[in-house]
């Protein structure tokens, strides 16, 4: 599911053409006074002695005390030192963006679940690569726009590495064509899989993300849910819906530490876009002031910020458009 690209590129088809320790001195001490408490009959005959024997006690105390303070700050720096690694569920792995995304997410360390919908084979190449560049990785087939598919997924997880870190909401379909011809199956087809699919897959997301006051959800959208775009009446609506889900999300979870932005992403080289022939092509290109198609890494590389730098933990709500400056 090449989510932005392919569909974009589809209508440009259709448009052109805690640890704790005890106080040993503080016990140590506590037994003194009690024992001076019983035996107050003795206190004087006793002092000199009982006085050289507590300081030796205390002075014995106190040092175990620093050494156990010193090994537990040591084991503070060395716990600090060794964070988990991020777990990250891309929808709509399989191709595209979205295993440019999985693929440079893995790389980075994190643990990646990837979804795909159909392309299980396409999927498994996307684990081992990762695998194989020392990360984890696991595959999921499932429908997003299915709840109890999203909750499955979710549950895949958080069963296999305790948590959800970051959600990638990728998945998404194109039928493209003419409004005034466009049958209800095509709208609620697309409708249904890139809008209420991120909606699912965020709300079961968040539900794990709230517990710990902290996630982070990244959502691709496409230009054409900005400024619309001949041919896709589905596929802007949703892209544009996308948007707005974004902002709200952005605001009801904000006071739960979890932060939401979107990414829309122009032309996009893919499988589509090398089947478009070189005439609508030109006219594309000329479009778009960089002169080129974007690449899938290039998206990737937005995503990878916006999910595990701590530059971006202050932005939310946004919406980054990555396009060659076609929309300004």
């Amino acid at each position: 599911m090449a989510a932005a690209s392919a569909s974009f590129t589809g209508s440009a088809a259709v448009a052109f053409k805690s640890t704790g320790i005890s106080n040993n001195n503080e016990v140590t001490t506590g037994r003194i006074v009690s024992f001076y408490r019983k035996n107050a009959s003795s206190v004087q005959l006793q002092r000199s002695l009982n006085y050289s024997q507590c300081r030796s006690k205390v002075s014995f105390a106190s040092s175990g005390v620093k050494t156990q303070v010193a090994t537990v700050e040591q084991a503070s720096v060395e716990s600090s030192q060794k964070v988990e690694a991020p777990v990250v569920i891309v929808t709509g792995a399989s191709r595209g963006i979205g295993k440019a995304v999985a693929l440079t997410l893995g790389k980075a360390g994190c643990k990646v679940l990837v979804n795909y919908a159909r392309s299980s084979k396409e999927a498994e190449e996307v684990c081992k690569e990762i695998e194989a560049s020392g990360g984890e990785a696991l595959t999921f087939g499932g429908d997003v726009s299915k709840e109890e598919e999203v909750a499955s997924m979710i549950k895949t997880a958080v069963d296999a590495w305790g948590t959800v870190d970051v959600l990638v909401n990728n998945a998404g379909i194109t039928r493209d064509g003419l409004m005034m011809r466009m049958k209800t199956s095509q709208w609620q087809e697309v409708i249904d899989l890139n809008l209420t699919g991120v909606f699912l897959c965020t709300q079961a997301a968040a539900k794990i993300m709230m517990k710990k006051r902290m996630g982070r959800i990244i959502n691709i959208a496409s230009v054409v849910g900005l400024v619309g775009n001949i041919g896709q009446a589905n596929y802007s609506a949703a892209k544009a819906g996308v948007i707005g889900l974004t902002k709200t999300v952005a605001r009801e979870y904000a006071s739960r530490g979890i932060i939401a932005n979107a990414i829309a992403p122009g032309f996009i080289a893919s499988d589509m876009t090398a089947k478009l022939g070189e005439d609508i092509e030109k006219n594309i290109l000329k479009t778009i002031p960089l002169g080129r198609y974007g690449n899938p890494e290039e998206v990737a590389g937005l995503v990878e910020f916006l999910a595990l730098n701590p530059a971006a933990a202050y932005m939310t709500g946004q919406v980054l458009t990555i396009d060659g400056g076609m929309v300004m």
